[in-house]
């Protein structure tokens, strides 16, 4: 068995709450460990034996184009959309990370952790 991370995804989407934030937008960051067995392309060097961290990336991005109102959705979606295309994934967690949230104070990030 074995892990691939894929951090610092960096999307700009219009999420949130409050309809402000679904208009002005906001940067987020997210972060996704994908466990699978790497036995066979460790040996055979053949991406078709690999998950594809390429297609994880694209179905991330696919999610965070999609607006919801709470980062648990978002992370909810984006397990979802691993499980359902990448075959070889046995464990999966993702962080949703929204940047400068409009808390009422200073502060750099909210997150939301999903693993399944």
């Amino acid at each position: 068995m074995g892990t691939i991370h894929i951090e610092g995804m960096e999307f700009y989407s219009f999420h949130g709450h409050y309809k402000e934030e679904q208009i002005v937008g906001n940067k987020f960051l997210v972060d996704l460990i994908l466990e699978t067995d790497m036995s066979i392309p460790a040996k055979t060097d053949d991406l078709h034996d690999a998950v594809n961290y390429q297609i994880a990336y694209k179905l991330v991005k696919r999610e965070m184009e999609k607006k919801s109102k709470l980062l648990e959705n978002i992370a909810s979606r984006i397990l979802d959309a691993v499980y359902a295309e990448l075959p070889g994934v046995t464990k999966a967690s993702v962080t949703v990370r929204k940047m400068n949230p409009p808390m009422g104070g200073k502060m750099r990030s909210v997150n939301v952790t999903l693993t399944q």
